[in-house]
């Protein structure tokens, strides 16, 4: 399976899941904002019940204050009541449900009967001011309904169908609160599984993925790793995926660097037997016309004219010079082939030591303060070799001055090798460090032009580099960089 498969599905589960917890807190939401509704209806309908209720109490105390009184401003709250008790009772059928419409129809119906018991009694006590036969009237019917208690049982009535009103609305409105409560801890728990799950499949499609890509790739930078020491090998890759031609290349990479390798260790060998060869054979026609001179100086000495030995004496110093053209040559090619071992190197031993050497002893040299690390000796042996060499070449006098000094850096040491020489021309700053290219006449046998360039291949090789501070008659600073690792 691809990779970009497996994010895909990993990425889709974790949106399904997503998804679906969403839903379900939605849903679950929506019972949430339903129970909520209901309480707050509840709370309305409880509200309006006992309005309703204390409306009908205030109209029964009015009416039983005129009765006793005669007093008509008790009818104001009576007459109030006929008013506020249909509209009351219209906004209570608007908020109630079925289950409840039966009650308040039998809390109408009785308070209808009680209109009825009362209109007639305040209808009588009105009229009996008219005449003893009215008042008559009225008294038989007070005493009938009184003795009857007509108005008190219709009051007790809707007093218990208002009690078993309300009482059924709070047991209604418990159920509902508890069924809240319940909605939103299913609500949380839920919401706290969906959470903790898409967590938990995220982790672990994550986990997985990433293990199998980076168990992949450390596997190919490993081999990369084995690659850049020279250790080749092909790697078995059974998967299919992006990451399986990034295999593949490095298998191919494999295959090409080791045949390379091969050729080019072949070609090497055969390049250091040409350069003996070559050498060899270069030197014997040499070493032969060496003895040709030394055999006619032997025969013809007496007899050489003096124009005739100095052309004779001309010829070894072109055989020496051509000896040291061709040495040099040889070094110059072993640059690259010969790789010397690592060492700790005291560098100010070092370059004492190849003064000691090869500078005069008439010579001002100094060395100051020269490091010690780790790198290999023979390379950096040979730069100084060529350099302190060049400043004794080309000094003005037998008694020059010569000063080497390093200045450090974060991850290099610059060397500076100065003498008060003959100098160089500003136009051959470049021109010295290619090879066979000398500022000496071609006839000197001193110089070679190949010193410089072994410097600058050596310096190369170790990612440095070199450059001349030089003025014709003013000496010659050469400023080279050499890497501390």
């Amino acid at each position: 399976m691809k990779l970009s498969t497996k994010i895909f599905l990993g990425s889709a589960l974790v949106i399904a899941l997503s998804a679906l917890g969403s839903y379900t807190n939605y849903l679950l939401s929506k019972k949430v904002n339903i129970n909520t509704e209901f309480l707050a209806n509840s709370e309305g309908i409880i509200r309006n019940s006992s309005r309703l209720h204390n409306q009908i109490l205030e109209m029964q105390t009015a009416f039983r204050g005129f009765l006793l009184t005669e007093d008509e401003s008790f009818l104001d709250s009576y007459k109030e009541g006929i008013i506020m008790v249909p509209q009351l009772i219209l906004e209570e059928r608007k908020l109630i449900n079925n289950s409840q419409i039966e009650l308040l129809d039998t809390i109408v119906a009785l308070h209808h009967q009680w209109m009825s018991y009362s209109n007639s009694l305040v209808e009588a006590k009105k009229k009996s001011v008219e005449s003893i036969v009215k008042l008559r009237s009225y008294q038989d019917l007070f005493n009938q309904t009184l003795r009857q208690k007509v108005g008190k049982k219709l009051n007790d009535k809707i007093s218990t169908k208002f009690k078993e009103f309300n009482t059924y609305e709070y047991k209604v409105r418990q159920s509902r609160r508890e069924m809240l409560q319940a909605s939103i801890e299913r609500t949380h728990i839920i919401s706290l599984t969906s959470i903790s799950l898409t967590i938990l499949i995220c982790i672990i499609s994550t986990v997985l993925i990433v293990r199998s890509i980076a168990k992949r790739i450390s596997f190919m930078v490993e081999m990369a790793g084995n690659i850049a020491q020279g250790r080749f090998y092909q790697v078995e890759d059974e998967k299919s995926d992006e990451l399986s031609s990034l295999s593949a290349s490095l298998n191919i990479m494999s295959v090409n660097l080791q045949r390379n390798i091969r050729e080019l260790e072949s070609r090497n060998m055969e390049l250091n037997q040409f350069a003996s060869v070559v050498s060899h054979d270069l030197k014997a026609p040499l070493r032969g016309i060496h003895n040709v001179i030394s055999w006619i100086e032997e025969d013809l000495g007496s007899t050489l004219s003096e124009q005739l030995r100095k052309y004779l004496n001309i010829i070894p110093e072109r055989i020496a010079r051509m000896e040291n053209l061709i040495n040099g040559l040889l070094d110059y090619t072993r640059i690259s082939r010969d790789k010397p071992l690592k060492e700790i190197v005291n560098v100010q031993e070092l370059v004492e030591t190849i003064v000691d050497s090869i500078v005069p002893r008439n010579y001002d040299v100094s060395v100051e303060n020269l490091p010690t690390f780790s790198t290999e000796k023979i390379r950096l042996e040979q730069v100084f070799s060529n350099l302190i060499s060049n400043s004794v070449k080309y000094s003005k006098s037998n008694t020059g001055k010569i000063k080497v000094t390093c200045r450090e850096s974060a991850d290099k040491y610059e060397f500076e090798v100065r003498d008060d020489g003959i100098g160089i021309d500003p136009q051959f700053h470049e021109k010295i460090f290619v090879i066979f290219q000398t500022l000496r006449d071609k006839h000197s046998v001193e110089s070679t032009g190949i010193g410089l360039s072994i410097v600058k291949k050596i310096l190369e090789e170790y990612n440095g580099n070199i450059r001349v501070k030089s003025s014709l008659g003013e000496g010659s600073s050469f400023v080279f960089t050499w890497p501390k690792n």
